[in-house]
């Protein structure tokens, strides 16, 4: 049987579309942090300040199949407000932002990791700033209060950045990845 031309291009667009759509372990839990090297010149910013695998953090929340990433952004759609939003694990894995990712568990009890999402959740909209707590929040702080909310310590720690306009006590990347709460349940992953 021969299928026609479209017919063929769409079988093969599907099976590429398959393999690439992003795989997390079973273990993988609303909650559990999703950390990518970006690739937007902000991320670059990060990385050169942080000197760390990662340039941004966003919290694994749904289900498997579902799974989403909320996290506080500049924003990467047209129109978007730089704000704290949800995305789809395909958008916040894709090429067009990731480089690298790797998940890591975080250690806590179903109670608080429920908290600690029902927090995140609840601050969807809120501006992303990353100077000015009463102004907005930025991604490992997103995480870091809402973990915090629920009574988990993830004993981050702060770097004091001197640079002329973005100077300041900053929780990095690194900083958090400092915690023993986070275990890593990937490897180091390459996006293509």
């Amino acid at each position: 049987m021969r299928l026609p031309h479209g017919a063929v291009a769409l079988a093969m667009w599907s099976a590429m579309a398959c393999m690439a759509a992003p795989t997390l372990p079973s273990q993988a839990a609303a909650g559990d942090l999703l950390f990518r090297r970006g690739t937007e010149s902000v991320s670059h910013l990060v990385q050169a300040v942080d000197r760390g695998d990662f340039s941004h953090v966003g919290m694994l929340v749904g289900q498997p199949g579902q799974w989403q990433v909320l996290h506080a952004t500049p924003s990467e759609r047209p129109g978007q407000a730089d704000a704290v939003v949800l995305d789809s694990l395909e958008f916040f894995l894709s090429p067009q932002h990731t480089r690298s990712y790797r998940l890591y568990q975080v250690s806590a009890d179903r109670s608080a990791r429920q908290q600690a999402v029902a927090w995140a959740l609840a601050q969807q909209g809120r501006p992303f700033h990353m100077q000015d707590a009463q102004q907005g929040i930025y991604c490992t702080t997103l995480v870091w209060q809402a973990w915090k909310q629920a009574g988990v310590d993830m004993n981050a720690r702060f770097t004091e950045v001197e640079l002329p306009i973005l100077g300041g006590r900053y929780l990095l990347p690194s900083g958090l990845l400092h915690s023993s709460r986070l275990q890593a349940l990937t490897p180091l992953l390459p996006v293509y």
